[in-house]
């Protein structure tokens, strides 16, 4: 089996030397995924038949590779693997002579490669939030939080913003590995509270709108609010829908009423910067279903009005955090200066205590030594048989002390330099 990484460059080499089967087979993965791993790096395939037209040479010529854009992967990884961070320049909005006009009206039938496929996933499900909003088990969605009843409508929103935006010349997708980008917390209640601990659903990465180098993050939220609500046989309906079941003259009934939160069915749209350092946030609401559909040019106009704000929000940023890095580096500095101090004095110390001891211990010496010297002395003054027998009881009892030689122990001494080495 191949190596299990692939270039765009060397992705697009495979395809059009070779059959898909054969090139899946390599990666021991199947044909249609790889034609995905081709949409993910923006790679031209060859069509249906093409291998059959070339043979009989009929084939129409390879389209050129397309240069990235802003937001496509370069590398596949099978399995999601690791990716190699590069260094990234600062974004830039979309200079004038590059904007594409915007076309008078978009297909309804066209679906961007986002929205297709992404109610099978929504609606394949485990569970569901206990207030009604779906949360599907795939991750790498386009960022909606909606309920079941509102997600054809949400959908269709988003495919048409998408689909606006991409006509503009304008890339939404979602956030490639390589960036390191947050999601915006948003406000789902029509009527914002002071805490809000929910625990919907979100995608492992952000859904966001490249325009020029710049980031804008896209979330489509369902609003909730508070209804009241009558608890009826251990469910919880609306008081608007409870009807009073009649019964006999002496059966009851045990039900009370409270408010819940519910999905309202319409929606906000919140675009956000996705940089970290750079806090900027814009939100459409609906007042009745289907106003946020009307808006969508006018939306689009407000994204693009506002990249030269995020980039200089980004800027500012990255000044910011060029100052904490300084002021960081400056201050590990200040505690390496203070560690080194503080172990040159401990050195320094340490090597006048052990200077000390060693002085004590050649003044012992000396006078042990001085002992013996005087004790043999002496012992030649006396007889023969007396001065073999001293000096016998000398040779034992300087094996007994050892060594007297002053200068042996001064040699284990040790400097401050040799105690500590900056």
């Amino acid at each position: 089996m191949a190596s299990s990484s692939l270039t765009r460059e060397q992705l697009y080499e495979l395809v059009w030397s070779e059959p898909m089967l054969k090139v899946a087979a390599r990666y021991d993965i199947s044909s249609s995924y790889m034609a995905r791993v081709c949409t993910l790096l923006n790679v031209p395939r060859p069509e249906r038949g093409y291998w059959a037209k070339l043979a009989v040479g009929k084939a129409p010529p390879k389209p050129p590779l397309p240069e990235t854009r802003p937001g496509d992967e370069s590398v596949w990884t099978k399995g999601g693997g690791p990716y190699s961070k590069k260094d990234k320049a600062l974004p830039r909005p979309p200079s004038k002579q590059h904007k594409r006009k915007i076309k008078p009206t978009v297909s309804k039938l066209k679906k961007h490669h986002l929205i297709s496929g992404a109610k099978h996933h929504f609606e394949n499900q485990r569970y569901v939030h206990d207030i009604g909003y779906l949360k599907p088990t795939k991750k790498l969605l386009v960022d909606l939080v909606v309920s079941k009843p509102c997600l054809d409508k949400a959908l269709a929103f988003a495919n048409e913003l998408f689909l606006l935006l991409e006509s503009k010349g304008h890339h939404v997708v979602i956030a490639p590995k390589s960036e390191e980008f947050r999601r915006e917390s948003f406000e789902k209640h029509e009527v914002p509270k002071n805490h809000d601990y929910h625990t919907l659903w979100s995608p492992w990465r952000c859904t966001v709108v490249y325009i020029g180098t710049v980031a804008i993050g896209l979330t489509i939220v369902e609003m909730s609010e508070e209804v009241e609500v009558r608890y009826v046989n251990g469910k919880y309906i609306r008081e608007r829908d409870y009807v009073k079941s009649k019964r006999g003259r002496y059966s009851s009934s045990y039900t009370w009423t409270t408010t819940k939160e519910y999905p309202t069915g319409r929606l906000l749209l919140q675009a956000y910067s996705p940089y970290y350092r750079a806090n900027w946030a814009k939100s459409w609401k609906e007042a009745k279903e289907g106003d946020l559909k009307k808006q969508i040019k006018a939306i689009v106009k407000s994204l693009e009005r506002s990249t030269p704000k995020i980039v200089r929000l980004v800027e500012e940023g990255e000044r910011q955090a060029e100052i904490e890095r300084q002021r960081w580096e400056a201050q590990r500095e200040k505690w390496r200066k203070e560690r080194e101090e503080k172990l040159a004095a401990e050195a320094l110390k340490q090597s006048r205590e052990e200077l000390f001891q060693i002085i004590d211990t050649w003044a012992e010496a000396n006078r042990i030594e001085k002992f013996f010297r005087d004790a043999e002395q002496r012992a030649n003054e006396l007889g023969e048989h007396k001065r073999l027998k001293i000096l016998d009881r000398l040779q034992r009892a300087r094996e007994l002390i050892g060594s007297g030689e002053a200068l042996e122990h001064f040699i284990t001494w040790r400097t401050p330099d040799e105690i500590y080495t900056p």
